[in-house]
């Protein structure tokens, strides 16, 4: 009984520190390169990879430019102004008094300038178009010219006003009362009700191409996934319940993201998004997915994430330092094999191969090891918890070193997931599913844009403006990533 009372203290004031943590306290998972390497060098691991990798700050971008160097530094002090900005030239002058001269009584030359630059901010301004259609008759009929489709028939709002909604509620996270007040300066009364409209019926719009973005995306080799909660307003409960984001990255060759909305956390939400999809599914290991990859007629492959695994080990590191930061240290060999092959540039066969030759044998002795301290572990203790982890996922996790195109981890997906989660913190909860099916649409393709470096709203403008009377049979020519390669 009293070890019982001894153990759920212990486990109770380990949470108590990670909520504090979680609050206030430092978020980075970092760990001192000295004591990675004092660790390593106790186990006989070379540190050589590692040692390079701090010094050329790798550590500290997961995705370091192609082009990058370690002799490169920042100029200092201000930088040139965007030479793609409008300039507006003002050429200040000397009156005609001031250009003779009272002393020698001659006239000035004009010897040449002084030119500085300065930023001017220009505010929006809003603008009422009228269509006037032209009537023409004759004994007989009466013709009236028309005029070009609009995304919301009858509405009062163009595609620019539908972009700039969307691109500020979902790009930029200002929610739609927020919308409204900015609104009411330009002198414009617009409820919060018609600017939800708006985006429920521009994504209504924009559905066929959503689903034509989303067989992009369940083209590629390997599709990363993850999910996050969202509050969701219940008129039947006097609280909100939870929802689900389910984001879907696709591959290199298939730059795109797809996001899913399901009120439930629940398996049936992935497995009807998935269910024409085969290839490789790089997740966490959530319990859902389990019963994807024991079915032969599904063609999934399990991926793992060692971002994921190494996050159970990190939290384990007070109650067991030595031995989880042994565990630690293994891991952190494993990534620097893939800054190394990053920085040179490797893909496919010769990453593959590298793998093979560097990293293989570096998970084998961290296999080796687990087995090793397992047994002296406690099963519900955080390290015990963390060291089963592994071991249970252990093939999803070392299946990147099968294949080149695969990854180490699923952070790219996890990165998908923070525009969500800044959205939360101010628009705070959705109104509906129906509001939560609306922002997975918009999300999917400000999320696209961003993976393709296109601006939000000059796609969501165009597009919008198009849409309307476009081809079905080319909905592909306005995906994000085509769209892109187009107007570039």
């Amino acid at each position: 009984m009293l070890v019982d009372v001894t153990t759920q203290l212990d486990k109770t004031q380990r949470l108590l520190r990670q909520l504090l943590a979680a609050r206030s306290g430092v978020r980075s998972e970092q760990i001192s390169v000295d004591q990675l390497a004092l660790f390593a060098q106790e186990l006989g691991i070379d540190t050589a990879p590692t040692a390079e990798q701090e010094s050329t700050g790798e550590d500290r971008d997961p995705d370091p430019p192609a082009a990058s160097t370690t002799d490169e530094k920042k100029p200092r002090g201000r930088q040139a102004l965007p030479r793609h900005l409008k300039r507006e030239r003002i050429v200040h002058d000397l009156a005609e008094a001031d250009k003779h001269c009272s002393d020698c009584q001659q006239g000035l030359r004009h010897i040449g300038e002084e030119v500085s630059e300065r930023y001017e901010y220009v505010p929006a301004q809003m603008l009422v178009i009228e269509d006037a259609c032209q009537k023409y008759a004759c004994g007989c009929k009466i013709r009236t010219a028309t005029k070009p489709a609009q995304p919301i028939e009858k509405s009062t709002a163009s595609a620019s006003v539908l972009a700039h909604v969307i691109v500020s509620k979902v790009a930029d996270h200002l929610p739609v009362h927020r919308q409204a007040k900015i609104f009411r300066r330009f002198g414009l009364e617009l409820s919060d009700q018609t600017l939800c409209g708006w985006l429920r019926q521009s994504a209504e719009l924009l559905e066929p191409l959503y689903r034509q973005l989303k067989r992009f995306v369940l083209c590629s080799k390997v599709v990363g996934t993850d999910d996050t909660p969202v509050k969701v307003l219940d008129r039947t409960l006097p609280h909100t319940r939870t929802g689900r984001f389910w984001p879907y990255v696709g591959d290199r060759k298939h730059p795109a993201v797809v996001y899913d909305y399901t009120p439930t956390r629940e398996r049936a939400g992935p497995e009807k998004f998935l269910s024409t999809y085969k290839g490789y599914l790089q997740l966490d290991a959530y319990p859902a997915y389990d019963r994807f990859f024991v079915e032969p007629a599904r063609e999934l492959v399990e991926v793992g994430c060692f971002a994921h695994a190494r996050r159970h080990v990190y939290q384990a590191r007070d109650t067991d330092p030595a031995r989880m930061g042994a565990v630690l240290a293994y891991i952190g060999q494993l990534y620097a094999v893939e800054k190394r092959a990053r920085k040179a540039g490797l893909q496919g066969d010769d990453l593959c191969q590298l793998r093979q030759e560097v990293s293989r044998p570096i998970a084998n002795q961290l296999h080796a090891y687990l087995l090793s301290i397992q047994p002296q572990l406690l099963p519900k203790s955080d390290a015990g918890q963390a060291v089963a982890y592994l071991l249970k996922n252990w093939i999803a996790l070392t299946r990147y070193l099968e294949d080149g195109e695969l990854s180490i981890d699923n952070n790219r997906t996890e990165r998908s997931l923070r525009g969500l989660a800044v959205g939360r913190r101010n628009w705070t909860f959705l109104g509906s599913d129906r509001g939560g099916k609306t922002m997975a649409i918009l999300r999917s393709f400000v999320s696209s844009c961003e993976l393709n470096k296109v601006d939000p709203f000059a796609w969501f403008h165009d597009v919008l403006a198009r849409i309307p009377a476009h081809s079905i049979q080319k909905l592909d020519q306005l995906l994000p990533h085509n769209w892109a390669s187009q107007n570039s």
